[in-house]
């Protein structure tokens, strides 16, 4: 079957407006969580996130189409843009139709509804925007992505929570082994941080309330650990097929080495607290990439902060790996970047990529006080060098739906 490599990376996070900047602050232990800017929180209970900052969206598209369109859809812009660059891959009318898009999202244009629910009650039907609809549908960054790119090849969205970003990076390599196409712009874009999200998580009780010290707030298994922070940003990666990056000379990072999914069937919000979709995701990915487990050298962990999830995805690792569980390298990306929602697992896909160029696993920051519950090797702190040959990423979404990447390095 034909193997899928990755060529290109983009990135909008709250620690880095490209993959590089990303990267280097990850490594370093640096957080992205900080106090709420981009409304009023004095009445809310959570008043901290890991925000978007210094992104202008003119870097993308001009000034009207950035009035008239959503914050997620620029970050999915702006990530593209720096893919097909860092690829160095032009998309002629020619190849058009041999290009396709995979962008997921978790929650889609939910300001736009917020925004415009008030206008309705206030003002009249007369003076809603035209351009709620189309900012709110979840599809409009990826065919947002298609219009600036030119690419015409299949236009795929899918939400699936928190397991969004990892579900695309899947995805794509589907179509592309199929034949479909030979390359696909694939990854995740999320900006949920909104007034009624806000509340409705902090009222769910999912929230850190760490408020007095947001850097230390997201502290994935750590015993102290209260909640997720939320967080935005994009992750954008070209994917081809082996034979179309060796025709035009691509670099290649890595390969897309399988994955699956599941459903625990257990709880609108909460995870089984045995994890066992968790695990039979973990399971099952490595049986359909064809990897050992003892062959994973680093997982991504979904790692939360919450105290539900990462003590029931200790549990569910160390049900899919025995005892090589306690040989793992285990980074959870939150601890940093706070949870980026529907593209939370393109993020640690891209992490895992980089962490397979440079042999070097990132933190998780804030593990100061260890839960015997949690009792994995979770690189605390600081960031270690060892190689790293094959990455298992971890994504879990509301719902019960489990997304396992596996990222590996590519060999000739």
């Amino acid at each position: 079957m034909q193997r899928v490599v990755i060529t290109g990376l983009g990135a909008i996070t709250p620690i880095g407006l490209n993959a590089q900047d990303f990267w280097r602050n990850l490594t370093q232990g640096v957080s992205g969580v900080g106090p709420i800017t981009q409304f009023d929180v004095s009445a809310y209970p959570v008043r901290i996130a890991a925000e978007i900052k210094g992104f202008d969206p003119l870097v993308c598209m001009d000034a009207k189409e950035a009035r008239r369109t959503h914050r997620s859809a620029h970050f999915a812009v702006a990530a593209t843009r720096q893919a097909l660059d860092d690829a160095n891959l032009t998309i002629s009318r020619e190849e058009s139709e041999n290009v396709g898009v995979v962008i997921n999202t978790g929650g889609g244009g939910i300001l736009e509804l917020e925004k415009a629910t008030p206008i309705l009650a206030q003002k009249g039907p007369g003076r809603v925007s035209p351009m709620v609809v189309p900012n709110t549908m979840a599809n409009a960054p990826a065919c947002l992505v298609s219009i600036h790119t030119g690419a015409r090849g299949p236009v795929v969205t899918s939400t699936s929570a928190c397991a969004s970003g990892s579900q695309a990076l899947l995805e794509a390599m589907h179509i592309l082994q199929r034949g479909e196409v030979e390359t696909i712009i694939a990854g995740a874009t999320e900006a949920a941080l909104t007034p009624v999200a806000l509340a409705s998580f902090a009222n769910a009780g999912a929230l850190s309330h760490r408020n007095a010290e947001p850097t230390r707030a997201s502290r994935p298994f750590d015993s102290e650990r209260d909640g997720f922070v939320m967080g935005e940003g994009a992750v954008v990666m070209i994917l081809e097929t082996e034979e179309h990056a060796r025709k035009r000379g691509a670099r290649v990072y890595a390969q897309v080495g399988g994955g699956a999914l599941t459903g625990d069937a257990h709880h609108i919000t909460a995870p089984d607290p045995e994890g066992d979709g968790a695990r039979r995701a973990m399971q099952n990915a490595c049986r359909f990439a064809g990897v050992k487990p003892e062959e994973i050298d680093v997982l991504y962990a979904h790692g939360t902060s919450t105290p539900l999830n990462d003590a029931m995805e200790t549990k569910a690792i160390k049900a899919a790996f025995g005892e090589h569980a306690y040989r793992l390298a285990i980074s959870a990306t939150k601890s940093m970047i706070g949870h980026l929602v529907g593209a939370a697992g393109a993020a640690s896909a891209l992490a895992a990529v980089l962490s397979i160029r440079d042999h070097l696993v990132p933190p998780t920051i804030n593990l100061e006080h260890p839960d015997p519950a949690c009792d994995l090797d979770y690189v605390p702190n600081v960031a270690r060098q060892m190689d790293v040959r094959v990455a298992m990423v971890n994504a879990f979404g509301f719902g019960g739906q489990n997304a396992v990447l596996i990222i590996r390095r590519f060999e000739e």
